[in-house]
Formats: C-alpha cells, sequence, structure tokens
C-alpha cells in the first residue's frame, strides 16, 4: 500500500507550489479550493476531500486519505440503505491514468467495493465504469 501522506502538510507543502489568490470572478468552488490547498491535508473532512479529488487537485495526496474514510464508512453502512456518497463518487470517478499510476490505492477501492451491500442506481454505473477502467489498464 502507498505510504500515507504527512497529514500535517497542506497541498501546497506537499507539492511546493503555492497558487496566487484566486480571481475576483472566480466561483465559490474555486475560491474553496484556493483555500483548502493551504489547510493540513488531515483537517480536511469527507465533503472537502470529494470537493478536491473531484475538481482533480491533489489527487495523489488525498486518495488515500479518502479511502480510509471510505473504509471506516463502508463498514458502518446502515443495514437496508443505499451506500451514496460524495466522496465515492469523486474517487470513483478519476481518470485511468490515476488508477494506472496507484494500482495498490486502485485494489483498495476494489476491496472497499466489497463491503458495501447496496448502492443506487446512479452509484452502480460508477462502480461498473471504475470496474471497466482498472480491468482496461492491464489489472
Amino acid at each position: 500500500m502507498k505510504k500515507m501522506p504527512d497529514r500535517k502538510k497542506s497541498l501546497e507543502d506537499l507539492e511546493g507550489v503555492t497558487w496566487p489568490e484566486p480571481p475576483p470572478s472566480a466561483t465559490g468552488l474555486v475560491r474553496t479550493v484556493y483555500a483548502l490547498r493551504k489547510s493540513p491535508i488531515g483537517s480536511l473532512n469527507a465533503h472537502e476531500l470529494a470537493r478536491m479529488i473531484g475538481q482533480d487537485v491533489g489527487v495523489p495526496w488525498l486518495l488515500p486519505l479518502a479511502l480510509e474514510i471510505l473504509r471506516d464508512t463502508a463498514q458502518e453502512q446502515p443495514g437496508g440503505g443505499f451506500y451514496d456518497d460524495d466522496l465515492l463518487t469523486a474517487v470513483l470517478t478519476r481518470r485511468a491514468d490515476t488508477w494506472r499510476s496507484a494500482p495498490d490505492l486502485a485494489a483498495e477501492l476494489q476491496d472497499i467495493l466489497l463491503i458495501i451491500d447496496e448502492t443506487s442506481p446512479y452509484m452502480q454505473s460508477s462502480i461498473r465504469k471504475f470496474f471497466e477502467t482498472i480491468n482496461d489498464t492491464g489489472r
């Protein structure tokens, strides 16, 4: 498994890149992403991780944290309910090159998906596409 990044560091610290201030016309989402890049990654909650990963920001650093949260929440899935989660959607819908460059994380996500009992049709579609993606990458 990939080494867990230092949770006390921000994406700016980990990447060694400081973004300028967002433009005045930036959307709320863009302003949020810029601000979250300055926060220690260990302080980001599931919603914030979903926003960052969904925007393809800091993915190599944030995916291990996201998978840790998904593993914990999947095991606590309420009986009889669908497991629909913005973080899971953000993780599942990353590009094929993400999984090609981190096969250990792809395998971990596969394990997590085996824990989840029921998902909505929308989530099932994303899960199916993820499996197609990793099968196409030589896994």
